[in-house]
């Protein structure tokens, strides 16, 4: 039988949703739990990899178990006890036997928080950045964004991809009555490192070191030296992830 997990985890502690050897993991922290309660071994499926330090306000997984659970909203309220304080389930559903928590998946979303002041009690989920940005410069520039398929100028060295072809759907900056700065970008799939690297490098339009022209130059170079380093993780956040209508429906963490 197979489930859909929704979930959200702060990613300070862990190396990454992956499974690593010898580190801490998302994956493997959830799977532990699942195998305790449930009796069996588990191993979970993740709608995609985020990196070390990362987080997710929204996130989908799948595991298989081989007899039905008779009250999955009890085993996602006893989950919730086994496991550590920085990952919460909030829903647990049956799905189809080819349900795919990865490979189903329509469409992603990740935000990424700026701050421009010190602040102790967001420190862990926003870059507290202190140089003045113009946010019309790098929303012009992520709007051209869309315009573009590949990119190679913002995937990591040595990921193994089998192309860096991504369709973005929406790119834009917004700030907040504090004055944090949100980027929120949509597309069918994103490269390792990717949107880090963006914000990265959209902040250096915003401070004055790239034109909006110059950005697109760098989108279109495919040339990963030319981009600028990557934000730092803890501002990142896998944000939403999307289902055909038929395989699985959004019902937890609006």
């Amino acid at each position: 039988m197979r489930y859909f997990l929704e979930l959200r985890y702060n990613g300070a502690a862990y190396c990454g949703w992956q499974r690593q050897p010898d580190m801490p993991s998302v994956q493997q922290t959830l799977e532990r739990a699942l195998t305790t309660l449930l009796r069996e071994k588990i191993e979970v499926t993740g709608a995609g990899r985020t990196d070390t330090g990362v987080n997710a306000s929204y996130y989908v997984a799948h595991f298989d178990c081989e007899e039905p659970v008779p009250d999955p909203a009890q085993v996602v309220y006893k989950l919730n006890f086994l496991l550590p304080g920085d990952i919460a389930v909030g829903s647990m559903t049956p799905v189809g036997a080819d349900a795919h928590a990865r490979f189903a998946a329509r469409e992603r979303e990740y935000r990424y928080y700026i701050e421009p002041r010190k602040n102790p009690f967001t420190r862990d989920a926003t870059w507290q950045y202190y140089v003045p940005l113009d946010m019309e410069r790098m929303n012009e520039a992520a709007a051209s964004l869309l315009e573009y398929d590949d990119f190679t100028s913002f995937a990591k060295l040595n990921s193994n991809n089998k192309t860096n072809i991504c369709r973005i759907m929406h790119a834009a900056w917004t700030a907040d009555e504090r004055g944090v700065l949100c980027f929120t970008i949509r597309a069918d799939r994103f490269l390792r490192n990717m949107v880090r690297s963006l914000v990265g490098t959209l902040v250096d339009v915003g401070r004055g070191r790239y034109t909006p022209d110059g950005f697109r130059e760098i989108v279109g170079s495919r040339d990963l030296s030319r981009s600028s380093g990557g934000a730092p993780a803890q501002g990142l956040f896998l944000s939403d992830v999307v289902y055909p209508p038929g395989v699985f429906e959004r019902k937890t963490f609006y």
